[in-house]
């Protein structure tokens, strides 16, 4: 297998560097360097046809993309420790909160450092006012994320670590890259920030 990714601050290499960390898969990764636009190069459309990482292309030469179902078909093949939960209820709360964090957390993210960022300023016709307020949305979702904490519960899903974290952990990271920070008034998102931001695996 080849895993074709990006170093950091690329947000969705990093899940599967974290994932295969607390795995303890070996895996080496294949850069592709966005800033050169690899990415959008022939080479690497026929592994992927949008142009995107990262991708895993396995020794029959088939390609899968997207960072969660890269780590799905990883987690079939080393199924300890499990990432996506065991029973039917864990696997459905695992997997709600990883389509929470993407839809709630991920598109207002997303929205900013399109329209907002000068770093894509050369890559789109950028709309500032809208990408601006998606700085308001991100606030907002992350106190609701504080709020859920509230619970006492460890980790997103519940109690043990999951895909739920490392999706949510990422999407935060590479938010704050962008200029987008965590408030200062919520304690029980930034006490589960630190619990993830403290497991060797992050520094993936």
């Amino acid at each position: 297998m080849i895993f074709y990714g990006e170093r950091n601050p690329a947000p969705n290499p990093r899940r599967v560097r974290i994932f295969i960390a607390e795995k303890g898969i070996d895996l080496p990764e294949t850069r592709v360097a966005l800033h050169k636009r690899e990415h959008k190069s022939d080479e690497h459309r026929a592994r992927n046809s949008l142009g995107q990482v990262p991708t895993l292309v396995l020794d029959d030469g088939t390609a899968i993309s997207e960072s969660v179902s890269i780590c799905r078909y990883l987690e079939s093949l080393h199924p300890t420790p499990s990432l996506f939960g065991e029973t039917a209820l864990e696997q459905a709360t695992v997997d709600m909160w990883i389509r929470r964090i993407e839809f709630q957390l991920m598109t207002p993210v997303g929205m900013f450092w399109r329209h907002a960022h000068p770093l894509t300023a050369a890559l789109l016709t950028q709309f500032q006012d809208f990408g601006e307020s998606n700085r308001e949305t991100y606030g907002r979702v992350l106190l609701w994320l504080d709020r859920e904490l509230a619970d006492g519960r460890a980790f997103l899903a519940g109690e043990r670590y999951s895909m739920a974290d490392i999706v949510a952990l990422t999407t935060i990271d590479f938010a704050s890259f962008t200029g987008l920070e965590v408030p200062a008034d919520a304690p029980h998102l930034r006490a589960w920030l630190d619990r993830v931001s403290a497991r060797p695996s992050a520094a993936a």
